[in-house]
């Protein structure tokens, strides 16, 4: 391939006051090196998904390294077909929380990616570190369109007294800096426009209009211009990435239906005029009853196709937040928290295990999603370092020794997966540490309470 014949990774799609990205295609200089250079590599991204509460130990951990491809324990089941691309680590311990010692739940997801404590002199203010997808943000987010992306399950507004700490602790794993946290989006719709919608004057995404909901009926004739100009392989690629998009759309729609009619029936609003184009917009939440998982990987979608398209590097997804949470599609409405303080209980044992499995499904969803997307010499999951963890051990006694964490995908050949490391000698600032320089990203200084790297999660 020679230099006149690849087009620039930053081209677009575009129509009338709409642009969508396009995946990474060979075209643009994956596959073939130019004479004379080296080959170019795709970009590593970085991925957070989080689940709060812990795990029940013995339905997490593998009996043995051997047993953890051939016979994996419950929790990771989802995750069969991939785990030679996931690494798995125990071993990894988290911040010690003295002085907050009665803040287990205000701490365990601020600290999940800062790796340190807040100020506690500062207990009612944020005043933490910045967070280490926000470390990675700044180093490539101008590189991309949005620098970082953060998607949430549900609104960011727990509210909890513990140890006078600031409420914002309780709900955010994102710091911009030490004293400002990144609010996350919980609307897919929202997540849409921000990610392909389109931009006024100031560079602020536009509120959703039916230009925007069709926005590929508006590029379709430039796609099928440059169809014509790809090989075979990236035909085939742009066919599946914008079917892929449509699929999302398609969801969403969905959704936003089922919502709407909800609303309108209740209202009393009659069936023949449910149609009418001045009802009120109704804003996409989880409905009681619904099933959480559609949500949730509709979340996921959006996540794999800012990757893809290289929208953005980084992301951050909490898939849950501590309290008042509960999972009726499971069989149950007990609240998580509630079951994590089961004092070996059978029945309430089984049901945080459950939930456990059902958070890590929604993961194995999304990297399984990304292992079917080629990429390179490779998948989009290869060049991709998502990690899945909580930021407690165990619920029950708030533990933090053995904190979990699964990590899928290669950074780009710089992680040796399908192992289980059984005895990790590190705590999750040297973890964070660790996937920060596999992804390229330079440091001047450790992360939180780091020391080190863990040098057995490298590629020998």
């Amino acid at each position: 391939m020679t230099r006149k014949h690849l087009i620039d990774r930053r081209t677009y799609l575009k129509g009338i006051g709409a642009s969508l990205g396009l995946p990474l295609l060979e075209t643009m200089g994956w596959a073939d090196s130019v004479k004379g250079r080296a080959p170019v590599k795709p970009p590593v991204r970085l991925g957070f998904m989080y689940m709060p509460h812990g795990v029940i130990p013995d339905q997490f951990w593998p009996t043995s390294p051997e047993s953890y491809l051939t016979a994996p324990p419950p929790a990771l089941e989802s995750l069969r077909p991939i785990l030679d691309q996931c690494l798995l680590m125990k071993g990894i311990s988290g911040v010690p929380i003295a002085p907050f010692n009665g803040a287990p739940h205000a701490l365990e997801l601020s600290t999940w990616l800062t790796a340190c404590l807040p100020d506690p002199s500062k207990r009612n203010q944020i005043h933490i570190a910045i967070s280490a997808d926000q470390i990675a943000a700044n180093y490539v987010g101008a590189m991309t369109s949005l620098p970082s992306l953060e998607l949430a399950t549900m609104p960011q507004t727990h509210k909890e007294n513990q140890e006078g700490l600031n409420e914002g602790y309780y709900s955010h794993c994102s710091y911009r800096s030490p004293t400002q946290a990144v609010p996350a989006e919980i609307n897919p719709r929202n997540v849409l426009n921000r990610l392909f919608g389109k931009s006024d004057a100031s560079g602020s995404t536009t509120k959703a209009d039916p230009l925007d909901r069709q926005m590929l009926d508006l590029v379709i004739g430039g796609a099928r211009d440059l169809r014509k100009k790809l090989p075979q392989n990236d035909q085939h690629k742009l066919d599946e990435y914008l079917d892929s998009v449509r699929s999302v759309e398609r969801r969403i729609a969905a959704i936003e239906m089922r919502q709407k009619e909800s609303a309108l029936e209740k209202a009393g609003v009659a069936s023949s005029k449910r149609s009418a184009t001045d009802s009120p917009p109704i804003e996409i939440r989880i409905p009681e009853g619904d099933k959480r998982s559609e949500y949730m990987q509709v979340m996921c979608d959006l996540n794999v196709l800012a990757f893809q398209t290289d929208t953005t590097r980084v992301s951050t997804y909490i898939g849950s937040t501590p309290n008042g949470v509960s999972y009726p599609e499971l069989g149950f409405t007990d609240t998580h928290h509630s079951q994590t303080h089961h004092n070996h209980k059978a029945d309430q044992v089984a049901k945080v295990a459950a939930i456990t499995a059902f958070n890590i499904t929604q993961f194995a969803y999304m990297v399984k999603k990304m292992a079917s997307l080629r990429e390179g010499d490779g998948t989009l999951l290869d060049n991709c370092l998502m990690m899945w963890g909580s930021g407690l051990e165990d619920g029950n006694d708030h533990s933090r020794k053995n904190l979990p964490f699964i990590i899928a995908g290669k950074g780009s050949g710089s992680v040796n997966t399908g192992r289980f490391l059984a005895d990790t000698q590190g705590n999750q600032g040297d973890l964070l540490t660790t996937l920060l320089t596999c992804a390229g990203v330079p440091l001047d200084r450790p992360i939180g309470i780091a020391t080190k790297r863990i040098e057995e999660v490298l590629r020998s």
